[in-house]
């Protein structure tokens, strides 16, 4: 074996994506897009109790980590760094907790490496390194965890090295007979699109999560993540025709096929497994046609169950809008895109194919059986760009979209000033929505009251919408204490979760387990299956070192 590499000659500003895209280490998104410290303060004003002035921003390049404890052959030298600026954007996710700790300067979990590999082969070099040093490694992916599923939290690992696949970011092959591409599992959002678009053929994945700018396909497929799109194709796995996956074991790769009934499928496996199985390194996904008819409308309803009973019509009614988004009073009032006590049902329907006017106009007739009020300016046809969801032409939509991107944006410029404010989200059957949803705003606005001493906001929107269920949202805003704000929150979520698991509603719908839902998980899954995971975890990673703690227990791989 070749000789090890000291960790103070390794690169230190590898070509990763951090610095290139001008991304914020410790918050949302880009740092270009953050607020300053006057809107932080303007915007506190509106909870009482809070500081008078922000956190500052670390610098991240002035932080003080601890040496690594891991050092890589020579051979590998040139895929690693030890940068102080790498490590500290490779320590945390993007929730909220991770925010606060990173302002805080606690970076205590940053990763002794972070590999940037361009190739399969090199992946799988680390891979094997990593597995002789008994050193954990963690999938990175695009860094917008909002669960815990890219921090290490403790085990019995010599060190820990960050894998960012950022340099794996091709489209590789497009078949434009079958719809589909093979793609490589490091590729952000725009670039995977802005690649189909200059390979012709009008395709698209038609794959849009909030954190569509900032998150990969290999991230949305271990995390099963769920897209802008309410009804119908809306959770990645749609979209999977094979995937080919680097384990400890070797490499797993399925055949291409339209559909397959022989046996438990092998992507199944891999889908939402969180790096805890091995790597997702490439897969072929079914496209479709780009949409070019659009159009959306706003209705508005003084009752929010009536509200819920219309969506429940519209999951059913087989008209699949493509968007079909519910905000309970304090939602729309929070977007601006509605006063006075009114719920607020954002519609929007597309086509590649056909206009789609007729549609919306059954849709909207569904929400006013329902005692929905539409008004005359809210309905519009439109184009759009294809790449964020329906068009928007009217106030009340365009309030929503507004606030949609921007929210976690304000969400860091509320942290900064020590508020509590962050969301959850979950999954019901219909017949059980009305009582959760009650059950949940008054329960975590109780517990709200007691750990912060002040009464705080606990809104609700419905975000997807099926046949049997809706997606609840529930976005939490209240005052924190500073240095304590970590702590209150997650007093906050257990007691939101405990609620969650009470009426039988999933852990989560769309941001995957982690670490942070590792406890309703654990409730959740059958036990038999639990024993199938952990022998699984045993047979593809016997030395128990991919994103240890995901899923499964941090200690050997049968444990948890």
């Amino acid at each position: 074996m070749a000789a090890e590499h000291s960790p103070g000659s390794t690169r230190s500003t590898p070509a990763g994506r951090t610095a290139a895209a001008g991304r914020s280490w410790w918050g949302w998104g880009r740092t270009d897009q953050a607020l300053p410290d006057s809107e932080c303060a303007a915007l506190a004003t509106m909870i009482p109790g809070l500081p008078s002035a922000p956190l500052p921003v670390p610098d991240a390049a002035a932080l003080t980590l601890a040496p690594p404890r891991i050092r890589v052959p020579g051979s590998l030298a040139h895929l690693v760094s030890d940068g102080t600026a790498d490590r500290a954007a490779h320590t945390y996710g993007k929730a909220y907790r991770d925010v606060v700790r990173a302002l805080h300067g606690d970076l205590a979990a940053a990763p002794d490496l972070v590999a940037f590999p361009r190739t399969e082969a090199e992946l799988v070099d680390l891979l094997d390194w990593a597995g002789t040093r008994n050193a954990a490694l963690i999938p990175y992916g695009g860094g917008s965890s909002v669960v815990g599923g890219v921090e290490y939290r403790g085990g019995d690992h010599s060190g820990v090295l960050s894998l960012d696949l950022s340099a794996m970011d091709r489209v590789l092959e497009v078949d434009t007979t079958s719809r589909a591409a093979r793609i490589q599992a490091g590729v952000l959002g725009p670039a995977l699109e802005r690649q189909l678009r200059d390979h012709g053929g009008g395709l698209t994945l038609r794959h849009f999560p909030q954190s569509f700018e900032f998150s990969t396909l290999g991230g949305w497929l271990a995390t099963r993540a769920g897209g802008h799109y309410a009804t119908l194709h809306t959770h990645i796995d749609d979209f999977v025709e094979s995937m080919r996956v680097v384990t400890p074991a070797g490499v797993s790769e399925s055949w291409r096929l339209p559909g397959s009934g022989a046996g438990p499928s092998p992507d199944r496996l891999f889908l939402g497994s969180e790096g805890t199985l091995g790597v997702i390194t490439e897969a072929w996904m079914r496209l479709q046609d780009r949409p070019v008819h659009k159009a959306s409308a706003a209705v508005l309803f003084a009752d929010f169950a009536d509200a819920a009973e219309a969506v429940r019509a519209i999951s059913q009614s087989g008209l699949h809008p493509a968007n079909c988004r519910l905000l309970d009073p304090g939602e729309a009032a929070l977007a601006g895109a509605a006063q006075g006590g009114d719920s607020v049902l954002v519609l929007g329907v597309e086509s590649a194919h056909h206009p789609v006017d007729g549609r919306l106009a059954e849709l909207c007739a569904l929400a006013a059986d329902h005692g929905g009020r539409v008004p005359a300016s809210a309905s519009a046809p439109g184009g759009g760009d294809g790449d964020g969801g329906p068009a928007a032409r009217d106030d009340a939509v365009d309030a929503w979209r507004s606030a949609f991107v921007r929210m976690p944006y304000l969400r860091d410029g509320l942290a900064r000033m020590s508020a509590i404010t962050e969301t959850f989200e979950t999954a019901c059957t219909w017949d059980r929505f009305a009582g959760l949803y009650e059950a949940v705003r008054t329960g975590t606005a109780a517990a709200v009251k007691e750990i912060t001493g002040s009464p705080g906001l606990v809104n609700c929107r419905l975000t997807h919408v099926y046949p049997d269920g809706p997606a609840p949202y529930f976005t939490v805003i209240a005052a924190g204490r500073r240095g304590r704000e970590v702590a209150m929150w997650d007093e906050i979520k257990s007691a939101a979760m405990e609620t969650l698991g009470r009426h039988g509603a999933t852990v989560t719908h769309h941001h995957a387990v982690g670490r942070d839902h590792r406890p309703g998980y654990d409730r959740q899954r059958p036990e038999p299956f639990a024993l199938a995971l952990r022998a699984a975890k045993s047979a593809l990673d016997p030395r128990g070192i991919l994103n240890p703690g995901v899923l499964l227990g941090s200690g050997s791989p049968g444990a948890g």
